[in-house]
């Protein structure tokens, strides 16, 4: 059971190993208290379950808690990708959720984003964090891949749609002062059918945190669907990823969105 404490997110365990050098935790390590001092309930048990086991080994106290800060200094040198969900909490299985990694990503980015999904809805409440991070860091490089839809039996032309789109999301579902940088496919607006779209939910955080997901930005898709998506803290495969992505804006296969 030792292994989940590897498990728990670098803040989480640096929370828990200061709890434990104040002596704050003693067995046998209540449940409800090791879920107030996470801030969750999800994976509490399996934590007091981990503890139990190092006090049998006779580790506990600030010993434990210099035990815990350890697992960082392994983990600086092996990079394990957590895995991450929506939907109904399994009892008993670590699992990082959806909507708190999107918020924990997005609220602590410091140089750069690049974000694609396919489906966005109330945008204001979808950008909330996004937005208000970038009013606060005005040198935060912002990029969206954002998809547009053609409504089955819409004939309109493709630019009308773009400009509907680009007013709407500007006017309405953009919440911030400053502005990111969006990108489409234009190949989903082809008068015949898409001949693709955009479907990547992806977001990439000072290109050096990667996170992949089957979660739409929706509320259903944050908050209820079954959805998983996985965590990764390695800075190749996140560059990668971003000029994967940049490759196909400076090739013309994506189009800037107007800004206004």
């Amino acid at each position: 059971m030792i292994e989940h404490l590897s498990h728990l997110p670098p803040h989480l365990r640096a929370r828990l190993a200061a709890a434990l050098d104040a002596r704050m935790l003693a067995m046998p390590y209540a449940e409800p208290t090791l879920a107030t001092l996470l801030g969750r309930r999800e994976g509490a048990d399996a934590v007091a379950a981990a503890l139990r086991d190092l006090d049998r080994m006779g580790i506990s106290g600030p010993a434990a808690g210099a035990w815990i800060r350890s697992l960082d200094a392994i983990a600086s040198h092996v990079s394990k990708p957590d895995l991450v969900w929506s939907g109904p909490e399994v009892p008993g299985l670590h699992a990082r959720d959806t909507r708190r990694v999107y918020d924990e990503l997005l609220g602590s980015a410091e140089h750069s984003v690049l974000a694609s999904t396919y489906v966005f809805f109330d945008g204001p409440k979808a950008f909330e964090v996004l937005a208000h991070r970038m009013d606060e860091h005005r040198s935060l490089n912002v990029t969206l891949l954002l998809n547009i839809q053609r409504r089955r039996g819409d004939t309109t032309a493709p630019d009308q749609l773009v400009r509907r789109f680009a007013d709407r999301f500007w006017t309405t579902d953009w919440p911030g002062d400053a502005r990111p940088t969006v990108f489409y496919d234009p190949r989903s607006l082809e008068l015949d059918g898409p001949a693709g779209v955009l479907h990547a939910k992806a977001v990439v955080v000072d290109e050096e945190t990667l996170f992949v997901t089957s979660a739409n930005l929706t509320e259903a898709a944050l908050d209820r669907n079954i959805e998983i998506g996985l965590l990764v803290r390695d800075r190749a495969i996140a560059l990668t990823v971003t000029e994967h992505f940049r490759a196909l804006i400076d090739g013309g296969l994506l189009h800037p969105l107007p800004a206004s």
